[in-house]
């Protein structure tokens, strides 16, 4: 299994139109074929000094291989998405990591 989980931190600036365009894209990416299985969320309400919350919005995908992770990285509906939402976050971190 390969986990690739990306930390979103959108524009402060971004107007309500933008947000919600982006979070209607959000189920899309989880719905990609290659997608084994996808969580979207925001930042939990939890305070512990260990918590990162430098973020405003989180996906996390799980793929079956790293070939399958390929494929989503390539697909026209990921593809889509960063042509129209690219320009939406200051900050974007990406997190791969796979199963031993």
């Amino acid at each position: 299994m390969l986990v690739h989980a990306v930390y979103f931190s959108l524009r402060p600036d971004l107007p309500a139109a933008d947000r919600a365009l982006f979070e209607a894209w959000q189920p899309q990416l989880v719905a990609i074929g290659s997608v084994h299985a996808g969580y979207t969320g925001v930042p939990a309400d939890t305070d512990r000094a260990v918590i990162d919350r430098a973020y405003t919005h989180a996906l996390v995908l799980v793929f079956r291989s790293a070939a399958e992770e390929a494929a989503y990285q390539v697909d026209p509906v990921h593809d889509q998405f960063r042509a129209e939402c690219h320009t939406f976050w200051e900050r974007v971190r990406v997190f791969d990591s796979i199963s031993g």
